[in-house]
């Protein structure tokens, strides 16, 4: 009995432990079949990834061990370029919960407290977040630690007084997970939404994602790519690295802004104040995630509406770019191997013997001794001093090249600027406090430090003591990403959390030092780890602030690397390119780009910077760059030459039309200048700047607009005599002739032999131009051009801004003339609002009027009839007009 007993309960404890063991397999089989079905149930634009790791075979495992969805594709994945990801977060990823959030005189303040510990070392478990409403169309949002300071880029950002008090957006919060959303009031379009991915924040790693409105996203550079990004799992580096242009990878500058367009063309824009290495990763979604590697979530979002609103805006935070000189607007040359002084002067003397437009000759570092900065060799530029001054007397300028790398390796007391610069500690220190030597043309060097204060006095008494040999007019700073020709160091880099972080983004080379210095160096204001993207920007300042104490006046200073806020003290060229049709047209979304980062001094060197051009490419490629607001004609050693002089007589001829043509539009280009440092307008800008509404704008980045009223559309490619050109809805007119060409929003084939680059003006306009010569100074006392573009309303309006083109702050100052153009009712008005003492030498000579549907009978100058012509294809053309500029007028046709 008993034993009966005993074989029961255990049969009955069998059943039972089975049973149970089948009832809780059966609810983890529907708990994993949940988490299945929520994980395939996200498309695949929608995957934000999860292990984004280049240098790991992401598995099944390693996936699940940070608790993220594991699919895997049927193509192999490649960690490289990017592409839909195996590995990426569920919808509810534990990350940061809302745990309080109060008003404040400007907006809001809140905590974040971390819900589960990150998967990366570090983690921060509190986040303090502020809103500030800082006007009505510009909102920041910053993250950040709220127990410890952590790095913050230190550029000059306006102060905010008061809270905005009719802002066109609406900010809501997701509680937990936290996320921020942002919404344009009106439209209700989501122009920031975080709630789509978890929010990360650990010491070394600050990831966050966002959905967008649209696909089209500009901007995020450096980079060579095309204008309108592609969000084919796209992923844009930002980390200054010396490299020869090239696809995919990071370049020289990083600029952390992008500009969107919504639905019906309002766009937007947002901007990430972080130095910090950083990716910027496009999914299908369409949805964008920011990974940086240290500093804070910064934020500010500007809502336009339109693009050129938005530029105005995100300039508001950054700076408005510097006033350039004038003749830093005409055509400069150089290359790397003239070899001597003498040769250099050959090739100005041939410029003006030919009658071809030159106002800067430029000299690379074969001018040096030994490439040592400060340093001329006097046995093959011994009469470079000589050449300066021939410049200056034909109203020319010198420019010069520096590098930041200062050659350590000369005996004590024979090179001042390492000897110097040892004294007083302004170098760049190794992680163990001494300074780090790395390679650069001269050999064994040392980087000044131009986080410190002290380097700046340091650079300037070494500019003093060069200028005072070579009295040069404005400086070309190269090679300061900074760059380095061994990775790190001469003793390379501690394998420590600088140099080998937790993650490291997808920069060339694969680790933050490959050509350049130890991330773990030391500088006066913060490791190099936060600082490095930055140098360009802080030596841009320091020669910008030493040209102005040496010549008292407009500093002039063209630099490699750049940074947010860079315009108010450099403009930038687009690097090392080549002699290829590709990079000609390359050069087109560089200028569009670099005008939407506050920088529109910009240009590509024409005709190529390596390789050998052909006379086809440089003609062609000469008409575009006169085009450029930076324009330099500059190429390799040991390449044939390439300026407009060693051509044939007809290739001359083309490269010189263009550069007149450049010449004659100066007036128009300083204008645009002018506005571009007094507001933040763009010089160079896209076709959806002005047509916003039309989608066909939105990819062309083969043409480009001066301000609102002038087309450029170059020739690309070669061996053809025409070129296709999109031209939005409305009247444009051929420069050349006047004629009107009516569209409503179409594509045009437009003949284009090799001596002519297509010009359109938009109707609208009143473009002032000038008889031109071959330097800015002696344009600048011809008389002016008028060019009215009428609309079919018969109306036009336009401006100029003049002043003596050299003198520091003449807008401030008030010693400047602007004048406004105003076309109506058959009536062209010049009414002046302000003058100075250099519009009572200008005169305006002829008005040309553009699309005058019925021939006048008379044309009356302020009282006086005058004499005109009127051709077919109606154009008011009237000369000899003698007009003080500095004197209001009108012109009537009846």
């Amino acid at each position: 009995m008993i034993l009966i007993i005993l074989i029961l309960s255990g049969i009955y404890l069998w059943i039972i432990s089975n049973f149970s063991w089948s009832f809780e397999y059966d609810i983890q089989k529907a708990g994993n079949a949940d988490v299945l079905h929520q994980c395939s149930s996200i498309a695949e634009a929608h995957r934000f990834d999860c292990y984004p790791e280049r240098d790991v075979v992401v598995t099944k495992e390693l996936c699940e061990n940070r608790g993220c969805c594991f699919i895997k594709g049927l193509e192999p994945q490649n960690r490289s370029k990017g592409g839909v990801p195996w590995c990426f977060y569920p919808p509810d990823f534990p990350s940061y919960a809302l745990e309080s959030l109060n008003k404040t005189d400007l907006g809001l303040l809140g905590i974040l407290r971390r819900k589960v510990k990150s998967y990366y070392p570090k983690d921060i478990e509190r986040l303090l977040l502020e809103v500030i409403y800082e006007t009505d169309t510009r909102l920041h949002i910053k993250l950040t630690d709220s127990s410890k300071p952590r790095y913050e880029v230190p550029i000059e950002v306006p102060p905010v007084a008061k809270k905005a008090s009719n802002p066109i957006y609406v900010v809501d919060f997701s509680d937990n997970p936290f996320g921020v959303v942002v919404r344009r009031r009106g439209s209700q379009h989501a122009l920031l939404n975080t709630t789509v991915a978890p929010l990360m924040f650990a010491d070394q790693f600050l990831q966050i994602s966002t959905s967008l409105p649209s696909l089209f996203l500009y901007g995020v550079g450096e980079h060579r790519a095309s204008f309108l990004h592609s969000f084919n799992w796209n992923t844009l580096t930002l980390w200054a690295r010396d490299l020869a242009p090239m696809e995919f990878y990071n370049l020289y500058g990083a600029h952390p802004f992008y500009l969107s367009l919504e639905e019906g063309g309002t766009a937007h824009g947002v901007f990430l104040l972080n130095s910090n290495a950083m990716e910027v990763v496009l999914q299908p979604a369409p949805a964008l995630t920011w990974r940086t590697i240290g500093g804070v979530l910064d934020f500010y979002i500007f809502l336009g509406p339109d693009p050129n609103s938005v530029i105005q805006q995100y300039q508001e935070v950054i700076g408005f770019a510097a006033m350039p000189p004038l003749w830093g607007l005409g055509f400069h040359l150089c290359r790397w191997g003239y070899r001597t002084s003498n040769n250099t002067w050959q090739i100005v003397k041939a410029m003006r013997e030919k009658q071809i437009p030159q106002d800067a000759q430029w000299n690379d570092i074969d001018y040096m001794k030994a490439a040592k900065d400060f340093t001329v060799d006097t046995n093959t530029f011994g009469t470079l001093p000589q050449l300066v001054e021939d410049l200056h007397n034909h109203s020319q300028h010198y420019v010069l090249i520096l590098d930041p790398a200062i050659s350590s390796t000369q005996p004590p007391g024979s090179y001042w600027p390492y000897d110097e610069g040892v004294k007083r500690g302004i170098f760049i220190n190794s992680s163990k406090g001494q300074p780090l030597i790395g390679k650069v043309w001269p050999g064994l060097t040392a980087f000044p430090d131009f986080t410190n204060p002290e380097t700046h006095q340091w650079w300037l008494e070494n500019l003093q003591k060069l200028y005072s040999k070579v009295p040069f007019d404005g400086l070309w700073i190269d090679m300061n990403e900074p760059s380095n020709f061994v990775d790190g160091s001469t003793d390379g880099c501690p394998s420590e959390e600088f140099d080998d972080p937790p993650y490291t983004p997808a920069v060339m080379g694969g680790t933050l030092f490959a050509k350049t210095v130890c991330a773990s160096a030391q500088q006066k204001a913060s490791l190099h780890y936060n600082v490095h993207s930055l140098y360009g920007l802080m030596e841009a300042k320091a020669t910008s602030s030493a040209l102005i104490k040496l010549r008292k006046k407009r500093p002039f200073v063209i630099s490699r690397s750049t940074f947010p806020s860079q315009g108010k003290y450099s403009g930038h060229w687009l690097g090392d390119n080549r002699s290829q049709w590709k990079d000609m047209y390359w050069s087109i979304p560089g200028l569009m780009n670099f005008n939407m980062f506050g920088i529109p001094l910009i240009g590509a060197d024409i005709c190529g910077f390596s390789g050998s051009t052909t006379e086809e490419l440089c003609i062609r490629w000469t008409q575009l760059g006169a085009f450029y607001p930076f324009a330099r004609n500059h190429n390799s050693n040991n390449e044939m030459a390439q300026d407009p002089t060693s051509f044939s007589f007809s290739g001359q001829n083309a490269m010189k039309d263009a550069l007149l043509i450049r010449y004659s539009l100066l007036p128009f280009l300083y204008t645009l200048f002018h506005k571009s440092h007094l507001r933040g307008e763009t010089v160079v800008r896209p076709l959806f700047f002005e047509f916003p509404q039309d989608p066909a704008t939105y990819s062309i980045d083969r043409q480009f607009l001066w301000g609102r009223s002038l087309l450029v559309t170059p020739v690309l490619d070669p061996g053809v005599d025409f070129v296709t050109g999109y031209f939005p809805k409305g009247v444009w007119y051929d420069y050349y002739t006047g004629t009107a060409m009516s569209s409503k929003g179409e594509s045009k084939k437009l003949a284009a032999p090799l001596d002519k680059i297509n010009i359109y003006l938009r109707e609208g306009a009143v473009i002032p131009t000038q008889k031109p010569n071959t330097t800015t100074w002696v344009s600048s006392g011809n008389p002016l051009c008028l060019i009215a573009t009428l609309s079919d309303s018969g109306k036009a309006f336009g401006d100029l801004f003049w002043d003596d083109g050299d003198s520091l702050d003449t807008f401030e100052s008030g010693n400047y003339s602007y004048l406004i153009f105003n076309v109506s009712q058959n009536t062209f008005t010049s009414t002046v609002l302000h003058t100075n003492v250099e519009a009572t030498y200008m005169t305006v000579g002829v008005l040309k009027v553009f699309g005058v549907k019925v021939q006048p009978s008379k044309v009356m100058v302020n009282t006086e009839e005058v004499a005109f012509t009127y051709l077919e294809n109606q154009v008011l053309r009237v000369d000899n007009l003698h007009l003080n500029l500095s004197v209001g007028f009108t012109i009537q046709w009846m």
